[in-house]
């Protein structure tokens, strides 16, 4: 009887593994998709910022934040836009940006003249000092400009004209620390933003370019007659229906 061999077999060689099939993607590509990925990111993020200020006060910004660390406070009360005089209103726009409920965010007119003229003066309009103050940053920088042109239209989309407004005239600075109509009324006149006269109006419309430098209630020569022209603006526009879209 022949014998069993005591042999092993030979284990069988492990099966190479496939080569892989799918190529991996090259540093520039993956360097392109998390570019792409951010700048999603933060669109949405933008939007979802704007979408929220349609509805919420925003209680503060970052020149009222700074201004607040530089002086140890500062005064602001929110008010709601029926808590503030029509002519308030109206003397704003006048002052600042007469085409207000004509444009998208952007004067057209205005830019070409300021071009024209040779200064930057009168070209911003509300819809943008309104981005620039409650997402933004003060400075005359690139980058701000850039964010500025490309947040403002979309404030517009979303936001009716009566809410830019709104929110401008709470967060616009007329005086060193005093940020608000509300804060203005009482610290120049002694009255709240719903008593203000056409003059008071006025005048507080006319420091705005100039907040640190102007005073509403002991207003130079220079100043009352630039108030006098806001008034006259403001009686224009409610005339022809350019405050239309904020007053309705």
């Amino acid at each position: 009887m022949a014998k069993r061999s005591t042999t092993k077999p030979k284990p069988k060689a492990k099966a190479k593994p496939q080569a892989e099939t799918a190529p991996r993607l090259s540093l520039r590509k993956r360097l392109r998709r998390k570019f792409w990925r951010a700048v999603v990111i933060a669109v949405l993020v933008v939007v979802g910022a704007v979408l929220l200020g349609r509805i919420v006060n925003p209680p503060t910004t970052a020149y009222m934040f700074s201004e607040g660390r530089r002086l140890g406070g500062v005064d602001h009360q929110w008010v709601p836009m029926r808590g503030i005089a029509p002519v308030m209103a109206r003397a704003v726009v006048a002052a600042e940006d007469a085409n207000f409920c004509q444009h998208w965010g952007f004067d057209v007119r205005a830019i070409r003249l300021a071009i024209a003229e040779g200064s930057s003066r009168g070209a911003s309009t509300l819809s943008q000092q309104t981005v620039k103050n409650v997402y933004l940053w003060h400075g005359r920088t690139w980058v701000r400009k850039a964010l500025e042109a490309g947040i403002t239209p979309l404030v517009e989309m979303l936001w009716p004209k009566r809410r830019i407004l709104e929110v401008y005239l709470n967060v616009a600075e007329f005086d060193e620390g005093v940020f608000g109509v509300e804060a203005a009324a009482r610290h120049y006149f002694g009255v709240g933003p719903k008593a203000l006269t056409e003059r008071q109006a006025s005048q507080l419309a006319a420091v705005l370019p100039a907040p640190k430098d102007r005073s509403a209630s002991r207003p130079t020569a220079y100043l009352q007659k630039r108030a006098a022209q806001i008034r006259s603006g403001a009686a224009t526009i409610r005339a022809d229906g350019r405050a239309d879209c904020f007053e309705s």
